[in-house]
């Protein structure tokens, strides 16, 4: 009879461009595990049937990404902290019959930010964010945990940062994109959480002068590798930190739950992933 090896996969509508199954593949070859990870696209309104339907699939967990991570955490029979904190899952499996899921987002972007400027919280008090979407909400945690006390949420619609706002407490401002220049003045960090400066999308033009250059930005945005901003603090002397680690971190947690082994983030993994990006690998 021949051996069942777990398997676990990453939902989302459009998938095809996911980097996930690389990122795991890497994992089980370094640990020598039997296992799979596939992508599986799923449309919005077959999404919780798949979902429920996941054993039968042949799956012991998943992740989920856009546009299905809301829409997770209302199947969850238990959810962690996180998740319930965020009302998002993007992580999910199976303890006996229960279907658990965790939001690892806040965990790959704080870790991405140890990892590549250690030391970045000391003195943090003053974060600027770009961008009220579901992304901001994790970074909006993830930067209140580590300490920061003024949280300027920039957005375009004030009204979406408003809603945010309210969720995650006093230490969060919205603030409207006509008053970003006086935002940045005394800031420790500035986190960019739209999708300017990705690839096939418009810049992000903005006006860094008022920024300290001891102020760490960075961009969830990991293609490219160095958005616009990004090059534009390096060249005036502020520490960057690209988003690819986010995505590379936030993978860990899944993968010790699904295949019982926690990985580790390696360089050889980065720039597995790094070449893949700039289009080096097929």
């Amino acid at each position: 009879m021949s051996e069942i090896m777990p398997a676990a996969c990453v939902i989302g509508h459009p998938i095809a461009h996911s980097r996930s199954p690389m990122i795991h593949g890497y994992w089980l070859n370094q640990l020598g595990l039997k296992g799979h990870y596939n992508r599986e696209d799923v449309l919005p309104e077959n999404f919780a049937e798949f979902v429920r339907s996941l054993r039968d699939h042949g799956y012991v967990g998943c992740n989920v990404t856009l546009p299905h991570k809301e829409a997770a955490f209302r199947l969850l029979d238990r959810a962690s902290a996180r998740a319930q904190h965020l009302q998002v899952a993007n992580t999910l499996w199976f303890e006996g019959d229960v279907l658990c899921g965790d939001n690892t987002d806040v965990e790959g972007f704080i870790a991405n930010l140890d990892d590549r400027a250690p030391h970045w919280d000391t003195h943090l008090k003053k974060a600027v964010i770009l961008g009220a979407g579901g992304a901001a909400a994790s970074i909006i945690v993830g930067l209140q945990e580590r300490g920061a006390t003024d949280i300027r949420l920039v957005n375009r619609t004030i009204e979406k940062a408003e809603i945010l706002a309210h969720r995650f407490g006093p230490t969060v401002h919205p603030t409207p994109w006509s008053d970003l220049h006086q935002s940045l003045t005394d800031a420790d960090i500035l986190v960019n959480t739209t999708s300017l400066g990705m690839k096939g999308q418009a810049e992000l033009d903005i006006d860094l002068d008022p920024l300290p250059r001891k102020a760490l930005v960075t961009d969830i945005v990991y293609v490219p590798l160095e958005t616009g901003l990004l090059r534009q603090a390096k060249q005036r002397g502020n520490p960057i930190v690209d988003g690819l680690g986010m995505l590379l971190f936030q993978a860990v947690p899944g993968f010790e739950h699904w295949f019982g082994q926690r990985p580790t983030v390696t360089k050889e993994l980065r720039s597995l992933i790094e070449d893949h990006i700039r289009g080096v690998t097929p």
